[in-house]
């Protein structure tokens, strides 16, 4: 399905942590038509909410040409983010409502630099309940610390 002259792409983003700060992943679907891709990593020590904007920031940055896009993650903090309180944070000079400084503020602005050649439409949905791309980016986040963790013995 195209809409106007940029392709439709759907990115379906997962991230997770054991601990928090702990090892972390993140898993991505990009889905286009009769296409589908899927992405993944890891850090060795982060948190839940940077896994988060990565899977997404990873799936935008995969983009070869602007497209119309539909992210999908069962993170409201990606969501909120980007639908409520970056403009806020950004005339504020990256502080948040009770001035601190925004945690994450070099994937934000990350997110930001691969969100600004699509247009983009943010949906959250509820994580872990049978949502099957949404379950399945959460096992290749899940796989990646299971096997960055097999990684650290060697």
């Amino acid at each position: 399905m195209k809409t106007g002259h940029k392709p439709f792409v759907e990115i379906f983003a997962d991230g997770a942590c054991s601990g928090n700060p702990g090892p972390g992943g993140f898993g991505a679907i990009l889905r286009s038509e009769h296409r589908s891709r899927e992405l993944s990593g890891c850090e060795e020590m982060t948190t839940n909410n940077r896994m988060e904007l990565l899977g997404v920031i990873t799936a935008l940055e995969a983009l070869k040409q602007p497209c119309s896009v539909r992210v999908m993650t069962d993170s409201s903090y990606v969501v909120k983010g980007m639908t409520e309180w970056i403009k806020g944070w950004i005339k504020n000079h990256w502080r948040n409502s009770q001035k601190k400084e925004v945690m994450n503020r070099d994937l934000w602005e990350r997110l930001l630099r691969a969100a600004a050649p699509h247009s983009v439409e943010w949906q959250w949905i509820k994580g872990h309940n049978g949502h099957d791309e949404n379950e399945r980016c959460d096992e290749l986040a899940r796989q990646c610390i299971t096997d960055f963790r097999k990684g650290l013995g060697r």
